[in-house]
């Protein structure tokens, strides 16, 4: 539900309470070309970088308008992630681990594989923030490291190819990774590394996976890349609890077909038992950078792309039949033209019926804070008592009571 973009004026952060409501948070223009920026949350920590200073980490309290740190590295930043316990600050053969209540560097993982795109991950979930990154440069190796102990937890032979995308869920307990092919996603226990999910986002040609995303509940996984498909998984087990088909030839071949796969080598029978698809998008661009995001906002399930020209496009997503999600509407992120331009996107009849449609045509919208489901803060189980945010004493102090909303069950 928090959106946040860096332009060539700055950056702007904006907050997303329904379908038809975009509201801009923030806007600021004091740093041009920010090709970084990272909320924590819904808290007033905004960490930015620009391309003028791109060895420079700049660390803000935007409500506030003041700069409460900068850091400058020895190379460029590639890519900055941060919960509740951890900042990372990710260059090219280096990774540098601050503790976000004071900002000192609690650790330095030296001579790390090349990863000149900045390639990794940290769990949302600070109780184990859990730091995933390439082990190598030309196999598919992922790296566990343990961020509240600072101690490597495992290596992960996820992929046969180099590394293109990495994701935790929301609670840290599971990993996904796909590698630059694009074709396979697979899906990890952590911290123990077994596999538990494969998928196939397809076999014709290889895409560059761009973004990889679980939904809070951890009961979908969404990747998006340079082609126009998006794909959404839904993480179940296939059990063998299914009625008994009747005695049919195809029934007969389905059922030794399943048998094969137990004698065949362990790649093929693999290749075999891979669920496709569960929901797809059908995207309007192709070749475009974009980031995805499957949030519930007004009580339903929304698949959220953000594409690289500054537009946002909202679908509905059929939790129960997946298959083919409606796009609802469209927003503009930049300049004057958002208004008229949201007006001229409002998409109503006549589109293609679904449930989700029918159901968000029924629903109201509430209030953020008592919306269930809704939780900025995600690193918080259903029920879990959240613990005090009050930081340390130090340079680093949220003291907005209502910076972190409390999770709604």
């Amino acid at each position: 539900s928090s959106l946040a973009i860096g332009t060539t004026t700055g950056y702007r952060l904006f907050s997303l309470s329904s379908v038809e409501q975009l509201d801009q948070v923030h806007e600021s223009n004091e740093i041009p070309d920010v090709y970084i920026v990272e909320r924590l949350f819904s808290s007033s920590l905004v960490v930015v970088v620009s391309h003028a200073k791109p060895q420079q980490m700049n660390v803000y309290h935007f409500k506030k308008g003041t700069e409460i740190c900068n850091y400058s590295y020895s190379t460029n930043i590639l890519s900055i992630r941060l919960n509740r316990q951890r900042l990372i600050v990710c260059l090219e053969e280096s990774i540098y681990i601050h503790n976000i209540k004071d900002m000192k560097l609690l650790k330095t993982i030296l001579d790390t594989p090349p990863n000149t795109t900045g390639l990794c991950a940290l769990s949302i979930n600070h109780a184990n923030s859990y730091l995933a990154y390439p082990g190598s440069a030309t196999s598919g190796e992922i790296a566990l490291y343990d961020g509240n102990t600072l101690k490597t937890t495992c290596t992960i032979a996820a992929h046969d190819g180099p590394l293109a995308a990495l994701t935790f869920n929301s609670t840290g307990s599971k990993l996904a990774s796909a590698s630059e092919k694009g074709t396979v996603i697979r899906v990890f226990s952590i911290p123990g590394g077994q596999k538990l999910y494969e998928f196939r986002r397809g076999m014709k040609r290889y895409v560059n996976i761009s973004s990889l995303v679980f939904s809070m509940d951890s009961q979908f996984l969404c990747a998006s890349s340079n082609t126009e498909t998006v794909h959404i998984f839904k993480l179940e087990h296939l059990t063998d609890s299914r009625p008994e088909e009747p005695p049919t030839w195809s029934g007969y071949m389905g059922k030794m077909f399943q048998a094969a796969t137990n004698y065949l080598p362990a790649q093929v029978s693999g290749m075999m038992n891979q669920d496709r698809a569960f929901a797809t998008v059908r995207l309007n661009i192709s070749g475009q950078r974009n980031i995805c995001a499957l949030s519930t906002i007004q009580k339903l399930p929304r698949l959220l792309v953000t594409t690289s020209d500054g537009h946002l496009y909202i679908y509905n997503l059929d939790p129960q039949d997946g298959g083919e999600c409606v796009l609802i509407k469209k927003h503009s992120l930049l300049g004057s033209r958002k208004m008229e331009e949201n007006k001229e996107n409002d998409l109503q009849s006549p589109l293609p019926q679904s449930y989700a449609a029918t159901v968000a045509r029924q629903s109201t919208v509430p209030s953020t804070s008592t919306m269930p489901g809704y939780s900025e803060d995600g690193g918080a189980l259903r029920g879990e008592v959240i613990p005090e945010h009050e930081f340390a004493t130090g340079p680093v102090c949220l003291d907005d009571e209502n910076e972190f909303p409390p999770v709604s069950i």
